[in-house]
């Protein structure tokens, strides 16, 4: 095996708990079947990732409101209470982070699904997102995972070998997007699990 000297994070999932439900559980009053539906056909996964890649919030609600007028509430809160969304840091993951910063071993950066909007008040919320070499924000690259683009872009900027890293995301579909790619994959479920697969699969202590 190569020796691994680059780890790359993803941020929603792993480091940073993002989830529409703290809002939308609360507005179909715990009517999990309706959110859901919700989710599914209005204000979808694909939609919202539409704006990851640099569409503007503000075109893409308006857009949602004409087609779905009926839901015009709802849809106008999915960006218009999005900090209500993002809940707090994932801790065991943020320690693991700090330990691998701290044996300066390792180059740590990160790759992201985010929209250049939303992204400022991340920054201001979570200082550990200050501790990467650099991060690639997808809005603000104007693409992103799993497209080919955002991961040529993500080793040519910070001069990393692809063998001699690990992509760390929670979404199946980045991994193997990244190995295509020749990049290491971890999909991760929780800090324990990645810990195991760090230490048992790449040979990286984690305390």
């Amino acid at each position: 095996m190569n020796k691994i000297n680059t780890i790359i994070f993803d941020l929603g999932g792993v480091l940073i708990d993002w989830n529409p439900e703290y809002v939308f559980l609360d507005v179909f009053e715990g009517n999990r079947k309706k959110m859901q539906w919700f989710f599914d056909n209005i204000c979808t996964s694909d939609w919202n990732e539409n704006q990851d890649a640099g569409y503007p919030m503000a075109k893409a609600t308006e857009e949602r409101v004409a087609l779905f007028p009926e839901y015009e509430k709802e849809i106008r809160m999915f960006y218009g209470r999005w900090e209500d969304m993002l809940g707090n840091a994932i801790t065991g993951t943020v320690a693991v982070l700090k330990h691998l910063i701290n044996t300066n071993n390792y180059k740590v950066v990160a790759l992201t699904n985010w929209s250049a909007e939303t992204f400022p008040i991340a920054l201001e919320r979570f200082e550990f997102l200050q501790w990467f070499e650099g991060i690639i924000v997808s809005g603000e690259e104007k693409t992103r995972k799993p497209f080919n683009e955002i991961y040529k872009l993500t080793l040519e900027r910070f001069n990393i070998t692809a063998e001699n890293a690990i992509f760390i995301d929670d979404n199946l579909r980045n991994i193997e997007a990244a190995k295509r790619h020749g990049i290491n994959g971890i999909q991760f479920k929780s800090p324990e699990q990645l810990i195991k697969e760090l230490k048992t699969t790449y040979n990286i202590n984690i305390k």
